[in-house]
């Protein structure tokens, strides 16, 4: 689910940090830059993990800042795919279930990859597992909330950096509407195997 991804990165270090130690200020302008923040084609930044080298530092003109290159590693969320994680069903409707992990909530389940005999109630506002057995048929819902076990299938990363001005039409917006809704990076997950769905119904 983590992994540690190496980066190489030109860091700067503002005027007010010079008296600190530099591998402290080079730290604390990496995390400011990365943590919580999508890479694309990398994943979800966490935490500074170390850093590896750093190159002499240098004063751009007209800049108060150091400049300084840096090789440093980094704690990122990306899981690998068919791998099995454990989260909490966040919204439901009728195309998919979401699902978070507390730090990550854009999880999609979507409504094919469900249990076959899957139905959306309106009413409920959640999904329904037909569930027969020998007793009979029995509904198992799938509240907000409830825990559910799921298998990582496909992701998808898309560059949600604004775009720069329509030379043709100056009145151009700079941020599109529709591009600007784009999750940076999605996981789109599947519950349709023995063992996955809601823990508690697989519960002994």
């Amino acid at each position: 689910m983590f992994v540690l991804a190496l980066v190489k990165q030109t860091v700067r270090v503002p005027a007010d940090k010079f008296k600190r130690d530099i591998d402290q200020a080079l730290s604390e302008e990496l995390n400011l830059k990365f943590a919580n923040k999508v890479v694309l084609n990398v994943g979800l930044c966490i935490a500074l993990w170390d850093i590896l080298k750093r190159g002499e530092s240098f004063i751009l003109p007209g800049d108060s800042g150091h400049h300084t290159k840096v090789e440093f590693r980094y704690i990122v969320f990306r899981p690998i795919m068919e791998q099995v994680l454990v989260g909490r069903i966040k919204n439901c409707d009728k195309e998919s279930v979401q699902v978070s992990l507390g730090f990550f909530d854009d999880i999609y389940i979507p409504a094919e990859n469900l249990q076959n005999t899957s139905r959306f109630d309106e009413a409920e506002h959640a999904w329904i597992w037909e569930y027969e057995s020998e007793e009979g048929k029995h509904d198992l819902f799938m509240d907000t909330g409830e825990e559910i076990r799921f298998k990582v299938v496909s992701e998808d990363f898309n560059d949600t950096t604004p775009s720069g001005p329509n030379n043709e039409n100056p009145e151009t917006p700079l941020v599109d509407s529709k591009e600007n809704k784009r999750m940076a990076y999605r996981i789109t997950a599947s519950i349709n195997e023995s063992g996955l769905g809601l823990l508690s119904w697989w519960a002994s």
